[in-house]
């Protein structure tokens, strides 16, 4: 019994420290969002449309880059595919 008390109090934590990460995550994806919108804002200045594959592609080999796992560069890949396309949906 005493094994299955430190099993949930160990999970307990684990949780804890991933409602922090969670809240760090929505902080950083916000301030993703907001630099998005700037960019988006300022494209038309340069006459530059709003979807660049090339940005994306970028963006994907930089992740690979970092990677470090235990994700996989295509597990990141699809994480990103989704917040792409969120930002993209975004209004000002």
């Amino acid at each position: 019994m005493t094994q299955d008390l430190e099993a949930q109090e160990l999970i307990a934590e684990h949780r804890a420290r991933i409602d922090e990460i969670d809240g760090e995550l929505v902080r950083l994806l916000n301030e993703r969002a907001v630099q998005s919108l700037a960019i988006r804002a300022l494209k038309p200045q340069v006459h530059w449309g709003l979807y660049d594959p090339k940005r994306e592609e970028e963006i994907f080999a930089n992740l690979a880059k970092c990677n470090h796992g235990p994700l996989y560069a295509e597990n990141l890949r699809e994480i990103f595919e989704a917040i792409l396309h969120v930002m993209k949906e975004l209004r000002a």
